[in-house]
């Protein structure tokens, strides 16, 4: 009944509700783990209904800036935005910065938004462990608008696109050479390249949109129902933030009336599936008792040649399967 009752807050949109959740589903205790599965099962009815967004580029880009401009575009237009902004966890203490509500100060104060830093922590990717949950979460408390805001580094990229309806590349025009920033792999996961701070130097813009219009010319078509656009704007201006929009709805039109935007969520879905699956058989395998016993005493023989590493997940696996 308790559950039943953070779900039924959650779905008014109640904000302590909606922090309350996703922190008992960002917990690694088992028993919130257990909590957290119901939780969701008792919201994924109401899910599904938003548009999933993510934005990478790298830092300095001004990806806080366009998203704080954009979520304010929305809002004024009457729709309920989240933003998962996803900060960089150190490696050596654990630590995150979080510091994305200082960055989109004006946002964080808007009734109509809501925005939840979360830390990477150890994922691969850098894309914090439960962020598909939490977008869940956010569409079952009437989020119309689910923003992803990665960490821009790394294999993060691939890992956000593989959640999101649509994925965008941010990119800056006064770098330096624009080609150095044309990344064929995240090229080809983009499906639209905004260069921003247009207003710095026009000329410079311009030229470096011929230049990525050209290089999308050279790549596979990520869709065959969908041409990657590659537009100019300025977030601290607030110069096409509209044309972005409208953009994002003739795609969300384009992909709902090929019946292809169905089809990536289900696939999506799968995929979510198995990677829970194997989060869990890793915790699974520490986690047993005899495992445990030997790990250390393994790890340290590999690390000083004894054995293989092959030998030694195959004595691991022995040990497990018992």
């Amino acid at each position: 009944m308790e559950l039943q009752a953070l779900a039924d807050r959650i779905r008014e949109g109640n904000i302590r509700a909606i922090g309350k959740g996703i922190t008992l589903i960002e917990s690694r205790k088992p028993e919130h783990n257990e909590k957290a599965a119901r939780l969701l099962e008792l919201l994924l009815p109401f899910s599904g209904n938003s548009l999933r967004i993510g934005i990478t580029g790298v830092p300095g880009v001004g990806k806080s800036t366009f998203i704080e401009a954009f979520g304010s575009y929305l809002t004024g237009q009457g729709h309920k935005v989240a933003v998962l902004a996803v900060d960089p966890s150190s490696q050596i203490t654990g630590g995150s910065i979080l510091g994305d509500k200082t960055r989109m100060e004006e946002l964080s104060r808007n009734p109509k938004a809501f925005i939840r830093p979360s830390p990477a922590g150890d994922t691969l990717g850098g894309v914090a462990r439960r962020t598909r949950e939490t977008m869940l979460l956010c569409e079952a408390a009437g989020y119309e608008v689910v923003i992803i805001e990665t960490v821009g580094v790394g294999q993060s990229e691939t890992t956000v696109a593989s959640m999101v309806d649509f994925f965008m590349l941010l990119q800056l025009a006064t770098a330096g050479d624009e080609l150095q920033g044309i990344k064929k792999g995240v090229m080809e996961l983009a499906d639209a390249i905004v260069i921003n701070k247009a207003d710095i130097d026009r000329q410079k813009t311009e030229l470096a949109k011929r230049q990525y219009e050209n290089a999308l010319h050279i790549l596979r078509p990520k869709s065959r129902n969908w041409s990657v656009p590659v537009m100019a704007v300025s977030a601290l201006q607030q110069e096409g933030v509209a044309e972005v929009w409208a953009m994002l709805t003739r795609f969300r039109e384009a992909m709902q009336a090929s019946g292809e935007f169905d089809e990536t969520r289900r696939s999506q879905s799968v995929d979510w599936m198995w990677a829970l699956l194997m989060d869990d058989l890793k915790r699974l395998f520490l986690d047993h008792p005899e495992v445990k016993g030997v790990f250390s005493q393994l790890q340290e023989a590999v690390s000083l040649g004894i054995t293989t590493p092959a030998a030694a997940s195959r004595r691991l696996l022995d040990i497990f399967r018992r």
